[in-house]
């Protein structure tokens, strides 16, 4: 019975990973983790299948942020307009994001601008349309955003080559992606006035192959059109004979490539360099005349520059006249001795500097605009006339012109601003924290803050303002520290402001506050602006203390309870409060003395000017109340009881950085992890705390590096207390907000992600207190390697026998290693893997390097006990697997615990089906042995 379960187990399993039921909905989307660059346009496809209902399927995406990765923010739908959340709203209206419909059940998301927000797990889902729910409606996928650091370069000519000559091009073309990529580097030519595509030349693939464009073919068979990389980012175009089709305007792009998951390549980056005029003459034509600029499609405010080329043999000897016209409209001409002679229209922007026009050989005239108008729109054409003598203008031989289209376009603006705070709601003497978010400004910014006070309308405050180099200046409100504390606008990114106020004052330090940014470019300016309204209140006027007693009248020898109740805007749990309780005799002495005082800490420190309080009174606390309690009272009580209730400070509002952030580093090289404070208050001290979350492949509890407490006392965890490790990871103050995990010659184990946790203490009184807490984003720490891949095999392979000890460590052949488990016990259950790392011998004397490493599959092994229905699974002898496999290499350390495969052909459904329904625990990646090169083992 217990197998014919199994076997039905196993059957529907396999139906289920198979996807043979019928009517079954199945989402699929873009397999991740994808990587794109900031800035690019960015798709990922979602399509549905095997839905019932109409023909065109409804889509939903949503994002899980890597801040909160359990909370859904919806972005678009192609149903409802109103599922965007509001932070996705303006950009799905303008169509920065948008979905196209591919076809009825299949569909794109587009982002057109990727930010570094857009990072995250993406949803697709699709609204049911079926009689019942059957099947999966919804599929993620993962987006990582990363920088775009593809540069290319190329220095513009301006060259004139007769027929037959030789032409190099140079082009430096580089990256600095963390992730692997590939390039291409293609050249291009446009040819004639007003051409707007691009004549491929030759190109160099990514897959390291030189393709010609289909012009070029015959050349480049022929080796008279090459291209070659001749150091590690300079590619070399070659033509051995130019022609004259090869005239116009020569390029390099080049492409920066990712590999998908899905094992399609996609070109990230592109990146174009500026142009090089080639004018060619033919040797059969005594005088040829070209035009060329290095740019044709302008917007306002760029400069234009165009090149009159004139191709004539002997042309030292020769005179020429050159006009430039515009619209068929001459603009300047140069006659044969190179007096320049501008139109009246021209002259007077020439005098301002706008423009010029200049001779730089008998055979290259120039005409440069410096600020483009739209009015400069049009043909321009250089026409060049022949002349015998200089002064002898009606001796023209010939009279030449060539031309070329240039479209000024009205500069488009895309910046946009957003404002907001993270303390919407404070108290007086908290801090106020503001963002400014500017983004689409390509230019230098200034930022100016203002305060709109609760009684707006009425004058705004100016508070600090930035200017575009950086120079920071205060409203005449905000100039005296003493008051506010001392403001901060700090510019985190190229469009990131942080306005920080430490000290507010009461509530006429709320209301909005309002952000405008400015930008500058070419002598003109745009200005964007937004608010965010801020509300604080005063613990002043929100704290009051009211004294009663339960009895009216207390005879000799009663007891009796006097209660001082507090009432505060705020919870005086979160604030250090210090009460007094004081006494006047009566008849009246003139003042009161001080009966007792309870400190924040709870500490009691009596006074000395009524002793005999001490030995009867009883002091209790409540949420909102203070009670003092007098036992068997006599004559020397009566008098005037009061109360006094002091609040030393709210708890601060601590601000840590969480910006997710990545450092690659090579094997042996230091680095440093870095720990940003936003905000605390001025006297505080600080314990940072180091942990590292390693990685995959299950949800390992974070380890404790170091702790680092106020008192520059050092804890390390269990993990980093050898002497070793403790030399190696060290924790550094930079500066007054700046904390650093220093670690010194790292290694691959390193890899993980870290982040430390801030604690904020102040000595308030009697002692040290606990402010608040924070915990800063994550860095992950990659190890760079050498270009050079190690592949391990990820199949199952052949079973060796061995029973030689309980752990034996075996190097078969030079790629394959082998692990024996003997003897099977519940202890061994958990996740296997190994590590291969290959190191080279450097010179002689020398350490050795590590080349490569590679990881294999990760393996569940799980134990079933004696007496179960899955008793005819029981491990009783050896299990044997070979698991690690691998290319020949040079020399070896071989990390485990290594992966064992259990390889039994009926029963494998079965035992997959029983682990997936008794997973549990956390992995902790135990280190089983280390087989090195020489073939020594080491037990660990």
């Amino acid at each position: 019975m217990g197998l014919a379960r199994c076997l039905a187990a196993a059957f529907l399993l396999l139906h289920l990973l198979l996807g043979l039921s019928t009517g079954q909905r199945v989402v699929t989307v873009q397999k991740g983790p994808l990587y794109r660059v900031r800035g690019s346009h960015v798709t990922l496809w979602c399509k549905v299948s095997g839905y019932q209902g109409p023909a065109q399927q409804n889509f939903q995406w949503s994002i899980y942020l890597p801040s909160a990765p359990e909370r859904e923010v919806q972005i678009v739908s192609t149903v409802d307009p109103s599922f965007p959340y509001a932070i996705y709203t303006q950009r799905v209206r303008s169509r920065g994001i948008y979905v196209e419909r591919v076809q009825g059940d299949a569909v794109l998301l587009h982002i057109t601008d990727l930010q570094d927000r857009d990072a995250g797990e993406y949803e697709c889902h699709t609204p049911s349309t079926d009689e019942r729910y059957f099947g999966s409606y919804s599929a993620k996928t993962n987006l990582s955003v990363i920088a775009d650091t593809l540069l290319a370069s190329m220095v513009p000519q301006v060259l004139t080559r007769t027929e037959g000559d030789a032409v190099e091009l140079t082009c430096e073309v580089s990256k600095s992606t963390a992730q692997h990529t590939h390039l291409s580097v293609g050249w291009y030519r446009l040819q004639g006035a007003g051409e707007h595509r691009a004549e491929e030349v030759l190109t160099l693939s990514k897959d390291f192959v030189l393709r010609p464009g289909p012009s070029y073919v015959q050349r480049f068979l022929a080796e008279d059109v090459r291209l070659n990389k001749v150091g590690n980012t300079t590619y070399k175009l070659s033509i051995g004979g130019v022609e004259p089709s090869d005239r116009g305007q020569l390029y390099c792009e080049a492409a920066e490539w990712i590999e998908d998951p899905d094992e399609t390549w996609k070109d990230i980056s592109r990146k174009q360099t500026g142009r090089t005029s080639l004018a060619v003459m033919s040797q059969g034509r005594d005088l040829s005349v070209d035009i060329a600029a290095a740019e044709t499609s302008l917007s306002e405010g760029d400069t234009l520059q165009l090149n009159c080329m004139v191709g004539a043999q002997k042309s030292s000897s020769r005179h020429f006249q050159v006009l430039w016209l515009l619209n068929s409209v001459e603009v300047a001409r140069v006659d044969p001795h190179g007096v320049l002679i501008w139109e009246d229209e021209y002259e007077e922007r020439a005098k301002l500097g706008q423009l010029r026009a200049f001779k730089q050989s008998n055979v290259v005239y120039v005409l440069t605009i410096y600020e483009v108008e739209l009015k400069d729109n049009g043909m321009y054409h250089c026409s060049v006339s022949e002349v015998k003598t200089p002064g002898d203008f009606h001796s023209i031989q010939t009279n030449l012109s060539s031309g070329i289209q240039v479209d000024v376009k009205p500069i488009e603006r895309h910046m946009r601003l957003s404002v907001s705070t993270s303390t919407p709601q404070v108290m007086a003497g908290d801090a106020l924290i503001l963002f400014c978010e500017v983004q689409g400004a390509s230019s230098p910014m200034s930022v100016q803050w203002w305060h709109l006070p609760p009684q707006h309308p009425g004058p705004r405050v100016p508070v600090p303002t930035m200017e575009r180099d950086g120079t920071l200046s205060l409203g005449s409100a905000y100039q005296d520290g003493r008051t506010r504390g001392s403001l901060r606008l700090e510019k985190a990114s190229s469009g990131a402001f942080t306005l920080v106020i430490p000290n507010t004052l009461d509530e006429s330090d709320g209301g909005r506050y309002r952000c405008e940014a400015t930008e500058w470019s070419r002598g003109q300016s745009w200005t964007e602006e937004g608010e965010t309204v801020v509300t604080v209140s005063s613990i002043g006027l929100g704290l009051h203390a009211m004294l009663r007693s339960r009895i009216a009248t207390v005879r000799y020898g009663q007891s009796f309870e006097l209660d001082c109740q507090v009432n505060a805007s705020y919870p005086l749990k979160e604030v250090p409060v210090l009460v007094g309780w004081l006494f006047q005799p009566s008849p009246p002495t003139g003042h009161y003395h001080e009966l007792v005082r309870v400190l924040p800490s709870g500490t009691v420190a009596w006074g000395t000017a009524q002793p005999h309080f001490q030995a009867k009174t009883q002091l209790t606390k409540a949420p909102t109340s203070f009670r003092l309690r007098i036992h068997n009272a006599v004559a020397a009580d009566k008098g005037t009881y009061q109360c006094e209730v002091e609040v030393w400070g709210r708890k601060s509002k601590l601000q840590v950085s969480t910006k997710e952030s990545s450092v690659e580093i090579a094997g042996g090289a230091d680095t440093a992890i870095e720990c940003k404070i936003v905000f605390a208050q001025n006297n505080s001290h600080f314990t940072v705390t180091w942990y590292l979350l390693p990685p995959p492949p299950a949800d390992a509890n974070p380890l404790k590096i170091i702790r680092a407490h106020y008192s520059s006392i050092l804890e390390y965890g269990a993990e980093f207390s050898s002497p070793a490790q403790k030399s190696r990871f060290l924790s550094q103050r930079v500066s007054s907000n700046i904390f650093w995990l220093r670690i010194l010659s790292a290694n691959p184990r390193d890899e993980g992600r870290y982040y430390c946790v801030v604690e904020e203490w102040l000595w308030l009184v009697d002692g040290w207190y606990k402010l608040g807490e924070g915990a800063s984003g994550r860095t992950t720490l990659a190890f760079k390697l050498p270009e050079h891949e190690l592949h391990l095999e990820k199949t199952n392979g052949s079973i060796s026998e061995s029973l030689a000890g309980r752990r034996p460590l075996r190097r078969p052949t030079a790629g394959d290693f082998s692990l024996t488990l003997r003897s099977v016990e519940k202890g061994d259950a958990g996740v296997y893997h190994c590590q291969v790392q290959e190191w080279q011998q450097q010179t002689e004397g020398k350490d050795r390097a590590l080349e490569a490493q590679a990881h294999s599959g990760y393996i569940w092994l799980t134990t079933i006990p004696p007496g179960s229905q899955y008793e005819f699974l029981k491990i009783e002898s050896t299990v044997f697997s070979r698991i690690c496999s691998s290319p020949p290499l040079l020399n070896f350390i071989l990390y485990l615990p290594l992966v064992l495969i259990l390889l039994l052909a009926l029963a494998g459904f079965c035992w997959y089906f029983k682990f997936r329904k008794s997973k549990k625990g956390n992995v902790t990646g135990d280190q089983l042995m280390e087989l090195q090169g020489a073939g020594e083992v080491r037990k660990t």
